[in-house]
């Protein structure tokens, strides 16, 4: 090999270095753009969650004075999203079994059945 090819590869090293270093660079950046947004994010987070707790205690005590159930308002909202739930998982546990009965793939299904029967006997035990 001559003098000219090893120029060549020479020239193609240094352009390589120098376009990693660009990159290294610009990754640098990104870095510190990315820990600035974390730290401006945690300081955030940590300003919403000092002000939901101040509501949440302005809130308990409206309802102290007023004379209502705080806990027993979050258990019912609780057992209402739960009843939420298990009504789409029924309506999706029946949206299955048609696709069985018109033919449709019959994998899963039984998962399905025994979703809909634990919230049938919850329905039940609860009543």
């Amino acid at each position: 090999m001559g003098i000219g090819g090893t120029a060549k590869k020479l020239q193609k090293v240094a352009e390589m270095g120098e376009e990693l270093y660009k990159r290294i660079n610009e990754l640098r950046t990104q870095v510190a753009e990315m820990r600035e947004t974390v730290t401006e994010t945690h300081e955030r987070v940590d300003r919403l969650e000092n002000e939901v707790a101040e509501q949440r205690a302005i809130l308990a005590a409206l309802a102290e004075h007023e004379g209502i159930d705080v806990d027993a308002l979050v258990a019912e909202a609780h057992i209402s999203e739960a009843e939420s739930a298990a009504t789409a998982d029924t309506a999706s546990a029946a949206e299955g079994s048609d696709d069985t009965a018109a033919g449709g793939d019959t994998a899963g299904t039984d998962e399905h059945a025994e979703d809909a029967d634990e919230s049938t006997s919850a329905d039940t035990t609860r009543e």
